[in-house]
């Protein structure tokens, strides 16, 4: 019989808190792109009784956001979506924050919004530094919020050259998974074949 399954990116401690919370009678596949991670997280949430399935992927690539999803509908339909996978900006460099944490998070988004079960829902962990920094355009709101994901990177507002530093590319892109999850909302909720389903974030 198929179970509900919850997709989870990102094996640290956020993404563990939320599947321990809502994650348990479900399969879920937990995704990170250093397979050691999620196999660890696996075990931990294995040995306290819930099913869980470590899977390499990389946030970063449309590629790797397909195969598990197709991983997880192996076991059923998916109905739920934790995204807690990112870098931040101690950790890599602007090009890298801006195609992980911008980029792969809107794709998430859309693939996930695609194939999320009636009644599904998601939560992206997102961060007060999107509001940290001079209020952005109404337009450039809108264009985070709805430009076509291959098309996002190529922003004016993106550019190297309009980019302060790391944590300037890390607000920018935290303040588009805000936008985004607004934008999915609408798309998961029915503009997608009569999918019922809805995204929200977490600061």
């Amino acid at each position: 019989m198929n179970r509900e399954v919850m997709i989870v990116t990102g094996a640290g401690q956020i993404s563990m808190a939320i599947a321990r919370r809502i994650g348990y009678g479900k399969k879920i596949i937990l995704g990170d792109k250093k397979i050691e991670n999620a196999n660890a997280i696996a075990k931990i949430m294995n040995d306290a009784g819930y099913d869980v399935v470590p899977f390499e992927m990389d946030l970063s690539s449309r590629e790797s956001i397909l195969a598990i999803i197709a991983e997880a509908q192996k076991y059923g339909p998916i109905k739920y979506l934790v995204n807690g996978a990112g870098v931040s900006p101690s950790q890599a460099p602007i090009e890298a924050i801006l195609k992980v944490d911008l980029y792969g998070t809107a794709v998430l988004l859309e693939e996930v919004g695609k194939v999320i079960a009636e009644g599904g829902c998601g939560v992206t962990i997102s961060s007060q530094s999107g509001w940290r920094m001079p209020q952005l355009t109404a337009e450039q709101d809108r264009q985070l919020a709805m430009t076509p994901t291959e098309e996002l990177l190529s922003l004016e507002i993106l550019q190297p050259e309009k980019i302060r530093d790391t944590l300037h590319a890390y607000q920018l892109a935290k303040r588009c998974n805000e936008k985004r999850v607004m934008y999915e909302c609408v798309r998961w909720g029915g503009g997608r074949g009569g999918q019922r389903g809805r995204a929200s974030d977490v600061r």
